[in-house]
């Protein structure tokens, strides 16, 4: 336990659902669909999110909050504010796939093109800040786009301050290829030809959304990954009172694996060691299921033993487009999911 825990015990009591007479044991009858929260940023959320909104109509999407780099940080610098790209495409990932849902996607994820200052803008990333000026609340105003693009769920910044990603990382000068250097800066990080080994956000300690957090105490399951392991993924785990809430939640845990190394902060990187860099941000986390495209593992003992330090077992499935790019199927992940969902721990109320 820590000084934090009491505040997540009000959090809790304040969730809705818990300890209805005749419910199962997140509080929704039989039948109901699973109550899942997604946690990650960047293309790597949006694959996961456009597979699960295929398979429950209860879902969140927690999304960090540091990106630095193109017209979010510009937007960033200019007014102070939440970077909005990686909420952008949250949801632009949650959208429907009927003509309203897919016309309001290509609309936020349009970028401008000319010779001035609107240069390489999102429509979307302009909207959600003129909602926040407007409203003065982050995620009321999120509330408010996924209504207007038809979103099929919620989508919550993980701290409502804006953070700064720094990492210590070895041979970021290929000049002193054994020197140890302090990196800031999300897109720095990500594109750093050195190997990143630990990061931290700025200011430490961040405070949570307190909606996030209590959608993470209510879930069914919680599904951490894919995405840019050190500046997406583990930037959770930074924000304490989130990562509180992801050790006490009587949710299941999946953690999605990426289907390759990130050129950059995890060239190199088998999927056991994603694990083994997990485990050193976080050594109090626990985790139900680690998933991995069966054709990305191929030491499938060594991560099995890396998933049993979290008490995890192993599912390896076909979640990759055929394509041979090294992105996800979202019907195929989203099959994967279903079958984890249905086949892990106790049968869930929903079914």
């Amino acid at each position: 336990m820590t000084a934090r825990t009491p505040r997540l015990s009000r959090l809790r009591r304040l969730t809705p659902g818990r300890g209805e007479e005749g419910a199962g044991r997140s509080g929704r009858r039989r039948g109901a669909t699973p109550k899942v929260v997604a946690l990650g940023g960047g293309q790597g959320l949006s694959a996961s999110l456009a597979a699960l909104r295929r398979i429950t109509g209860d879902l969140t999407a927690v999304v960090t909050v540091a990106d630095d780099g193109g017209s979010s940080g510009r937007l960033r610098e200019e007014l102070g504010v939440l970077p909005p790209g990686d909420l952008r495409k949250a949801l632009a990932a949650l959208c429907g796939d009927d003509d309203w849902g897919q016309t309001w996607a290509r609309v936020i994820q349009h970028r401008f093109q000319s010779e001035g200052d609107l240069h390489g803008h999102a429509v979307g990333n302009l909207l959600i800040v003129a909602l926040w000026e407007q409203l003065g609340d982050p995620v009321q105003a999120l509330d408010l786009v996924g209504r207007l693009l038809g979103a099929q769920g919620r989508v919550l910044p993980m701290s409502a301050v804006p953070l700064e990603l720094q990492a210590m990382v070895r041979g970021h000068d290929p000049a002193r290829p054994e020197d140890v250097d302090t990196v800031r800066g999300q897109a720095t990080v990500a594109l750093t030809p050195g190997e990143v080994l630990s990061v931290q956000v700025v200011p430490s300690a961040p405070p949570a959304v307190p909606e996030a957090v209590a959608a993470v105490l209510d879930a069914d399951w919680v599904v951490l990954g894919p995405g840019s392991w050190f500046s997406s993924v583990i930037p959770h785990l930074l924000v304490p009172e989130l990562l509180d809430a992801l050790v006490e939640t009587k949710a299941r845990r999946v953690l999605s694996l990426n289907l390759a190394p990130q050129p950059g902060e995890t060239e190199g990187f088998s999927p056991q060691r994603h694990l083994e860099v997990l485990a050193r941000h976080a050594p109090k986390l626990a985790l139900d299921v680690v998933l991995a495209d069966e054709a990305a593992v191929p030491d499938r003992e060594s991560l099995a033993d890396a998933a049993k330090r979290f008490g995890a077992a192993v599912e390896l499935a076909p979640v990759a487009r055929q394509d041979g790019s090294p992105k996800h199927d979202p019907e195929l992940l989203a099959a994967a999911y279903d079958r984890i969902f249905r086949m892990h721990g106790r049968i869930g109320p929903w079914r």
